[in-house]
C-alpha cells in the first residue's frame, strides 16, 4: 500500500511530488493542485499531505499517513466547502490556525479542495497568508485551472503548479476491478463512459440509479420533437435535480440540528438557562443558513452533472459529423449518436453544445435553474 494509490494515472505528477516530499530543498510553502474533474486533485493533495508528515515519505502504513488519508490527522485541516462559496470570515480563522506550529507533524498543513470557489475578500485573506508564510506551513489549493476566474493571479504567481490529467480508460477500469472488486466488464463500460472522472465511474458501477438518470438525461436529444417537449424535459430535469438534493438534506440536516441542540444545552434549567437559549437560536440561524447554501450547492452540482453529460452528447455528434477518429464519450450511444450526427449537421449539433455550456454559465452566475434550464432545452429544440 502506498499513499499514492488514490492518484489514478499521473505518473508525472506522483513523481514530482514524491521528490519534493523527499528532498527539503525541493519543498514550495504553497502549491496549486489543477486538473479537469475527476482527476483527482484533492486525492493528490491529500497523498502529497501524508507523504510531507510521513518519517519515510509516504510509506502508506505509518500513523502519519492513515490519520492523514483518514482526515484525522492534528495538523492536516482539508477544506471542503458545502456551500456556494468560501467567505472571508472563514478563511482569516483558517489563516490563524494554520500559523500555529505542528502539534505532532512535521508541517502545518491546509487543503483547500475548491480554491476557485473564495470570495475576493477570502481570496485576500489567503494572499496575505501566502506572501509571508509561517516556517512549517503548507497550503495545497485545488482549483479546476489556473485561469484568473478559478484562481487570483496574485495567489496563483506565488503557487509551484502541479497539473494533472484526465486518467486514462484502461487506468480507471484498473481501479474499478483491483480495487473496488467491480466486474470486469461494468467496470470498462464505466470507465468507458465517465469522462475520466473516477468518482463518477464508481458511481455509475454500483449505483443503479446513477445509471438510470444518465440514460434519462442521453435520452432527452432526441425526443425534443415538439416545443412542449422542451418545457417538460426542463420540468422533469429540475425536479430530479431537487428530488437528489433533498434526498442528501433530510439525511444531515435533521441529525445536525440534533446534535447542536444537544452541544447547546437544550432543556436545561437554572442560572443562565435563557443567556443559553438566545445563543442556542443564534447557533440554530446560522446552521439553518450554511444548511441552505448546502441544499443550493446540491441541486446546482446534480444539474451540472446532468449538463456534462448532454454536452458530452452534442460533442459526440460533432465528432460523429466532422468524421474525425477520435473515441466518443459515450460509446454506448453509437446508434443514437450517429444518427443524429446525420439528421443535425456539424453546425447545428455545435449551436447545441453552446446552449449547454451557456446554462452551464448561467447556473454559475446565480440564474434561477428552471430559467436556464427552460432557456437551455428551447435552443435545443431549435438547434
Amino acid at each position: 500500500m502506498s499513499v499514492w494509490d488514490d492518484v489514478v494515472g499521473q505518473p508525472a505528477a506522483v513523481a514530482e511530488l514524491g521528490a519534493a516530499a523527499a528532498d527539503p530543498a525541493a519543498m514550495t510553502h504553497a502549491w496549486l493542485f489543477t486538473g479537469p474533474p475527476g482527476a483527482g486533485r484533492s486525492n493528490a493533495a491529500r497523498a502529497f499531505a501524508a507523504a510531507l508528515q510521513c518519517p519515510y515519505g509516504g510509506c502508506g502504513e505509518c500513523s502519519a499517513c492513515r490519520t492523514t488519508l483518514a482526515g484525522t490527522h492534528s495538523d492536516v485541516r482539508e477544506i471542503n466547502p458545502e456551500g456556494l462559496s468560501i467567505k472571508v470570515d472563514e478563511m482569516r480563522a483558517l489563516v490563524q490556525l494554520a500559523a500555529r506550529r505542528p502539534a505532532t507533524g512535521r508541517w502545518q498543513i491546509v487543503i483547500i479542495s475548491d480554491a476557485d470557489r473564495l470570495t475576493e475578500g477570502a481570496s485576500n485573506a489567503l494572499l496575505k497568508a501566502i506572501e509571508e508564510p509561517a516556517p512549517e506551513t503548507v497550503w495545497l489549493l485545488c482549483a479546476p485551472s489556473d485561469h484568473p476566474e478559478d484562481v487570483p493571479v496574485t495567489i496563483r504567481s506565488r503557487c509551484r503548479p502541479v497539473h494533472l490529467r484526465s486518467p486514462a480508460v484502461e487506468a480507471v477500469a484498473s481501479v474499478l476491478r483491483e480495487r473496488d472488486g467491480i466486474p470486469a466488464e461494468q467496470a470498462e463500460w464505466a470507465a468507458s463512459v465517465c469522462g475520466g472522472h473516477v468518482g463518477r465511474a464508481r458511481r455509475l458501477a454500483r449505483d443503479p440509479q446513477a445509471r438510470s438518470r444518465r440514460e434519462t438525461i442521453l435520452g432527452v436529444p432526441t425526443h425534443l420533437r415538439r416545443l412542449g417537449d422542451a418545457f417538460s424535459h426542463a420540468d422533469a430535469l429540475i425536479r430530479s435535480a431537487e428530488a437528489e438534493a433533498e434526498e442528501i438534506r433530510s439525511s444531515r440536516d435533521d441529525v445536525e440540528k440534533e446534535e447542536l441542540a444537544v452541544a447547546m444545552g437544550a432543556g436545561g434549567t437554572g442560572k443562565g438557562a435563557a443567556t443559553a437559549a438566545r445563543s442556542a437560536k443564534a447557533a440554530e440561524r446560522d446552521l439553518e443558513k450554511r444548511q441552505k447554501s448546502r441544499a443550493t450547492r446540491t441541486q446546482r452540482d446534480a444539474l451540472d452533472r446532468a449538463l456534462v453529460d448532454l454536452a458530452g452528447f452534442y460533442r459526440d455528434t460533432i465528432v460523429a459529423a466532422s468524421g474525425a477518429e477520435v473515441p466518443l464519450s459515450n460509446p454506448d450511444r453509437d446508434r443514437e449518436i450517429r444518427t443524429a450526427a446525420a439528421e443535425w449537421g456539424p453546425e447545428s449539433s455545435l449551436r447545441r453544445l453552446e446552449a449547454v455550456l451557456a446554462c452551464r454559465d448561467a447556473l454559475e452566475q446565480n440564474v434561477k435553474p428552471r430559467i436556464a434550464v427552460e432557456a437551455m432545452m428551447t435552443a435545443l429544440h431549435r438547434g
